[in-house]
């Protein structure tokens, strides 16, 4: 652990620019390895309740890093403005409702203020966070990839944020973390 700790001290600093560029080669890299996986999953198009998994406030329980919500940030940056009022509003109120905060437990789950019925997933293309990648509706349990895939690769990006800001980043409640860190919230 020690050593863990000290190779964590001396690694060098990257700016958070070039660092949302990795963020992407590794959420790429995570896409492709669960390519393979999704052969088995229901394809989103041809679902008949779109968007029911991530509005599903009993279900949704997603976890993000902070540059994680710094891509998520610039990606809505780049929406019309109204809908950006739009999508704060919904930030705000799901922090509010669901009594989220930076200390929020990990069982306590939200609706996703990032989806819109009619539209999909906001930030499906850019600023997409790893669980999301990962979440598809599978029939069977053992079509579903292996967690050790998302951890493997939410160390990479959590490695990524101690580079960029030389602390330990918390993974915060997707609402949360989007609020304190996303450019545009």
């Amino acid at each position: 652990m020690r050593r863990l700790l000290a190779a964590r001290t001396t690694m060098k600093t990257v700016g958070e620019n070039a660092a949302l560029g990795r963020l992407k080669e590794i959420n790429s890299s995570f896409r492709s390895e669960i390519a393979e996986y999704e052969r088995a999953a229901q394809d989103c198009s041809s679902c008949l309740t779109p968007g029911a998994c991530c509005l599903d406030e009993h279900f949704v329980n997603v976890r993000i890093s902070r540059l994680e919500a710094v891509a998520i940030g610039i990606t809505l940056s780049k929406l019309p403005l109204k809908q950006q009022v739009t999508i704060t509003e919904r930030i705000d109120a799901a922090i509010s409702r669901y009594s989220l905060d930076a200390e929020a437990q990990y069982s306590r789950s939200f609706a996703c203020p990032l989806y819109e019925k009619g539209i999909g997933c906001l930030v499906h293309v850019e600023g997409k966070p790893l669980p999301c990648i990962q979440h598809a509706c599978y029939e069977k349990a053992a079509d579903l990839p292996p967690d050790e895939r998302l951890d493997a690769a939410e160390a990479r990006v959590d490695a990524l944020n101690h580079r960029v800001y030389r602390s330990p980043q918390p993974f915060l409640p997707l609402p949360v973390a989007i609020k304190h860190f996303g450019r545009s919230a």
